[in-house]
């Protein structure tokens, strides 16, 4: 059973970012009546996704060594690079330019910044999962 968790836990985070960056917020800039309540809504949604990866990441490294062992795990030695980059993207994402996008201080740049920064954690959950589920084929 544990040996899937991991593959559980990156499905998650890639599957939450994909739901929250290209559905819920473009479905919130569409639908609600005023921009400014559509950009409060998605920094709080995007404020809960870095939470969620942030423990998807988390609990991937706790899953990428079994207790006792030598080595880390096959799929950890692939991707684990990538888990922690992408928890650096999150963090950077929410504490370092989501402010800045909240103080609307030059909003251009920031929210560019952002959107790539959420754009390469997304890759980086990608390649953890595509890492991931070559890896369970293997065993």
């Amino acid at each position: 059973m544990f040996e899937r968790l991991p593959f559980f836990f990156a499905a998650l985070w890639w599957g939450s970012l994909s739901a929250i960056g290209f559905v819920a917020v473009p479905m919130l800039f569409a639908n609600l009546p005023a921009p400014a309540m559509a950009g409060f809504m998605a920094a709080k949604l995007f404020a809960a996704q870095t939470w969620i990866s942030i423990a998807c990441c988390a609990l991937l490294l706790v899953f990428s060594k079994r207790k006792h062992a030598e080595k880390i795990e096959q799929w950890a030695q692939a991707a684990i690079g990538f888990v922690i980059a992408g928890m650096l993207l999150a963090l950077l994402v929410q504490y370092g330019v989501s402010p800045k996008i909240v103080a609307r201080e030059n909003l251009k740049l920031w929210h560019s910044v952002g959107t790539g920064m959420y754009a390469l954690q997304w890759i980086c959950a990608a390649i953890v999962l595509w890492r991931l589920a070559g890896s369970r084929k293997q065993a």
